[in-house]
């Protein structure tokens, strides 16, 4: 039997992995879930900061992390550095601060350019997931465990279902470059 909840399940899951990585893309404000793309090599592992220390944004256009083992803060420091963000981080003792710039123009079109390319590697995702659903009811339908009538029932959700997640990555994609746009 055809089932399309796994379906449903599968592409709810892909766009919230979009989101997610949507959200920690810098904007021009200082938001905590900037940090959650980095992992630091510590105890063995490889942890997100926010296993490591407390992360506040006391300004609009500052992050506080509050980190909780002094052994630490040189490894977050230096995971900071490395990463895509461009931030610089400044040291006091445990607190590490990290003051968000302005995006300069070049790099909010280099974002925008970015967000594009998730948005179309969310929507590539949506589709296998369609392709995998109906190569599903083409073997139902082989077997015959479904007739031709349930086949096209369900192709037709389950391209409804395409539809309505791929104009909901659009939507998103919109917003979060309008939101980059923002000065």
């Amino acid at each position: 039997m055809f089932n399309e909840n796994n379906y449903i399940q599968k592409m709810a899951k892909t766009f919230e992995v979009f989101t997610k990585e949507l959200s920690s893309l810098r904007t021009g404000r200082a938001n905590s879930s900037m940090l959650d793309i980095i992992k630091v090599d510590v105890y063995g592992q490889k942890m997100p900061i926010n296993q490591l220390a407390s992360i506040t944004t006391p300004e609009p256009r500052m992050i506080n992390i509050q980190v909780w083992d002094t052994n630490n803060v040189s490894l977050i420091d230096s995971s900071i550095r490395k990463s895509e963000l461009g931030l610089n981080p400044q040291i006091e003792g445990q607190l590490i601060r990290l003051p968000i710039p302005d995006l300069s123009e070049e790099r909010r079109t280099e974002i925008k350019k970015l967000i594009k390319s998730m948005g179309e590697k969310c929507k590539i995702s949506i589709r296998n997931i369609r392709r995998e659903a109906n190569d599903e009811l083409k073997k139902l339908l082989k077997s015959k465990d479904i007739s031709e009538d349930d086949e096209k029932k369900s192709e037709k959700k389950i391209q409804n279902l395409t539809d309505d997640q791929i104009k909901k990555i659009d939507d998103k994609v919109i917003s979060k470059e309008t939101e980059i746009m923002k000065i």
